[in-house]
């Protein structure tokens, strides 16, 4: 190990050092034996960046050994150092070569179950009758695991925080409070002819016998709907959350919104459920006739417009204009869209849901007086994000 260490501090991968002009070798060497060699490099990662390899490992003289993440370094900070390398080889700026992580994936699929460790990790390979894995040289820990990028873990622990009966007043209370990486955004105001609640993704579902209508009514009105947005340096813009604003009081608690013809306390029973499903990427709180509406719009949309799609051809650019009236509330492309239904006058907002399909339940939001305040749907915990 101590010559591993003196490697790393005396090893200077500076810009001006590293050559990388004519690298076609180094891309040809990734090419599988009998393969016509050519520039292809298969992209096991999208926009891996450059890593800094020992051109032993490249031309096979040697195999991976040493892997370590330097902040401030060449492309993505990753350097591999060979088994056969020595202190004078590596100190050899022409020994060293910048190439796309993939071409060393290619190499060694390992490196892929640690792409995504930070700035910092000072790894040794190793390969025996159990498998290849990585030692952390500073706690010893085998690394076995691939290590998640920092949106699959943040939607994997999401996935398991998601559609429990109940959860704290303060979770409520916070997904709607503004301040730091959040904002509360008026996305517009949805109509309710019959006040018969609907949770649909609005593309795959609504209108269909897949929509989950609520058990609980709201009066027939117009209603704001409100969506959290938090804008993360770890996932980029997600909305956290979206809430139907009934009467504008201060919820005092939250209970789960049930599907018609059931109660909480039939939870868990067979064919009973609290949540809706999105294959879409969408949502919307809507009302049964609104429901009924939008879909015989849209069968008659597609009997005029043959072959297309009607997100594709018909929401997509009303989305982009969304994005344009509001950019800095909404990726590239859209996130929400307050639509006036064409012919029909309803009102329907429908918004991204947070990190994209799956499944979600609702909670009613009860006033002092036993009323429904507001609906809300949570899409994501912030913290994770």
């Amino acid at each position: 190990m101590g010559l591993f260490n003196k490697k790393k501090k005396e090893t200077k991968v500076e810009k001006t050092e590293v050559k990388t002009e004519k690298k076609e070798p180094e891309v040809e060497a990734v090419q599988a034996e009998g393969q016509a060699k050519g520039p292809v490099i298969r992209q096991y990662i999208e926009g891996a960046g450059g890593t800094v390899v020992s051109r032993s490992i490249l031309n096979g003289t040697s195999k991976l050994k040493w892997f370590f993440r330097q902040d401030g370094g060449q492309g993505n900070g990753w350097i591999a150092f060979g088994d056969k390398d020595t202190q004078e080889y590596v100190d050899n700026p022409d020994n060293m070569a910048v190439v796309d992580f993939n071409i060393l994936a290619a190499l060694e699929p390992a490196v892929l179950d640690v792409f995504y460790m930070p700035y910092g990790a000072d790894l040794e390979f190793c390969r025996d009758g159990s498998g290849a894995y990585f030692i952390d040289t500073r706690t010893g820990e085998e690394i076995r695991e691939r290590v998640l990028s920092p949106i699959q873990e943040a939607f994997e622990k999401n996935l398991k925080f998601l559609n429990k009966e109940s959860y704290p007043e303060e979770f409520f209370k916070s997904l709607f409070q503004a301040g730091g990486m959040q904002e509360v955004f008026l996305a517009g105001d949805a109509d309710f002819p019959t006040g018969e609640v609907v949770l649909s993704d609005p593309i795959a579902y609504l209108g269909s016998k897949y929509m989950v209508t609520l058990e609980k009514k709201i009066p027939a009105g117009s209603y704001p709907v409100e969506l959290s947005i938090c804008h993360s340096e770890k996932v980029g813009l997600r909305i956290a959350a979206a809430r139907l604003v009934i009467n504008g009081k201060e919820p005092v608690r939250h209970e789960i919104a049930m599907s018609k013809g059931s109660a909480a306390e039939d939870m868990g029973k067979p064919g009973v459920w609290a949540f809706f499903g999105v294959d879409g990427g969408l949502a919307c709180f809507s009302d049964t006739e609104v429901a009924a509406s939008y879909r015989s719009f849209i069968d008659g949309w597609k009997k005029e417009n043959p072959g297309k799609n009607e997100y594709l051809d018909y929401f997509a650019p009303l989305f982009q204009e969304s994005c344009q009236a509001a950019p800095g509330a909404q990726r590239t492309g859209g996130d929400f869209l307050c639509w006036d239904m064409p012919g029909t006058g309803h009102r329907l907002v429908m918004f991204n849901s947070g990190m994209g399909d799956g499944i979600y339940s609702s909670y009613w939001g009860i006033d002092e007086e036993g009323e429904a305040a507001e609906l809300v749907i949570p899409f994501l915990n912030p913290e994770y994000i």
